[in-house]
C-alpha cells in the first residue's frame, strides 16, 4: 500500500499534475473512495467479531452438553455409567486441548483422538439403549447426541472464515486509495513524508480483522473457560 502511494506521488503526479480546476472533483472522488474503504473494513470487522462470538457461544454450548450428559450417565447401569463418565472426562480434556491448539498439525492429531473417543462414547451407550429401550435410556442417548453434535458445530465455526474474495476486494480498494493519496499530494518535495500514514493505519486495521478471524493463529483466541471450569468440577476430590 505504501508503494502504491509512492507510485502515485512520484510517477502519476509528475506527468499528470492536478490543477485547481479539477482538484475539487478529485477531493470528492478521494473522499468517496476512502469512505468506501472504511465501510468495507467496518463490515469485515463485524463479520470477524460475529464469528468470534459464535465460537465463544459454541464453546459454552459444548460445556453444557458434556456436563448434562455426565449427570445423565447416572441413569445408565452402574458399570456402563462409570465407563461413560470416564470417557466423558477424557473427551473433555481433548476438547480443552482443541481450543488451546495453535498449530494445524496438532489440531489434526486432536481431531483423530476426538473421533475415536466419540466412537467409544457412542458404543458405550449403544448396548444399554438396545437392551433397555426405555424413555430414561432414550434421554441419555439424546444427551450423547448433543455432545457429538456440539463438536461438529464448533468445527464448522472454525472453518467459517472471511472469504478470500473479500480480502482481495479490500486490498484492491486500499491500493487504489493510496494511489489517489499520493497523486493528490500538493508538495513534490515534502509530500512523501505523509505517505506512510494511511498504509500503516489500514495495515493495522487489516491485522486486527485477520487476528480476530483466525481461530488458530495470532494473539486473540477463544479461551475454553467453561470447559476448564467443568473439568475442574468433575475431577475427583
Amino acid at each position: 500500500m505504501w508503494f502504491s502511494a509512492w507510485i502515485g506521488w512520484v510517477f502519476i503526479k509528475r506527468y499528470h499534475s492536478l490543477n485547481e480546476e479539477v482538484r475539487e472533483d478529485y477531493g470528492f472522488i478521494l473522499g468517496a473512495t476512502l469512505t468506501l474503504l472504511g465501510l468495507i473494513i467496518g463490515f469485515t470487522f463485524s463479520m470477524a467479531t460475529n464469528r468470534y462470538d459464535q465460537r465463544k457461544n459454541l464453546e459454552e454450548a459444548e460445556a453444557n452438553a458434556i456436563g448434562t450428559e455426565y449427570v445423565r450417565a447416572d441413569l445408565l447401569p452402574a458399570a456402563t455409567a462409570e465407563n461413560v463418565r470416564g470417557l466423558l472426562r477424557d473427551y473433555l480434556d481433548q476438547r480443552i486441548l482443541f481450543y488451546k491448539a495453535h498449530e494445524e498439525k496438532a489440531s489434526r492429531q486432536l481431531d483423530a483422538l476426538t473421533a475415536r473417543l466419540q466412537s467409544d462414547l457412542w458404543s458405550a451407550i449403544l448396548g444399554p439403549a438396545a437392551s433397555q429401550p426405555t424413555p430414561i435410556i432414550a434421554l441419555t442417548v439424546s444427551g450423547m447426541n448433543d455432545v457429538l453434535n456440539s463438536q461438529g458445530y464448533t468445527q464448522a465455526a472454525y472453518w467459517n472464515r472471511i472469504p478470500t474474495a473479500a480480502w482481495a476486494l479490500m486490498a484492491f480498494i486500499a491500493i487504489g486509495c493510496n494511489l489517489l493519496i499520493g497523486y493528490g499530494s500538493r508538495s513534490l518535495t515534502t509530500g512523501y513524508k505523509l505517505l506512510p500514514i494511511l498504509p500503516l493505519l489500514v495495515a493495522i486495521a487489516f491485522m486486527l480483522v485477520s487476528d480476530i478471524d483466525s481461530p488458530r493463529r495470532g494473539i486473540i483466541h477463544v479461551t475454553p473457560q467453561n470447559l476448564i471450569s467443568l473439568a475442574d468440577s468433575l475431577r475427583p476430590r
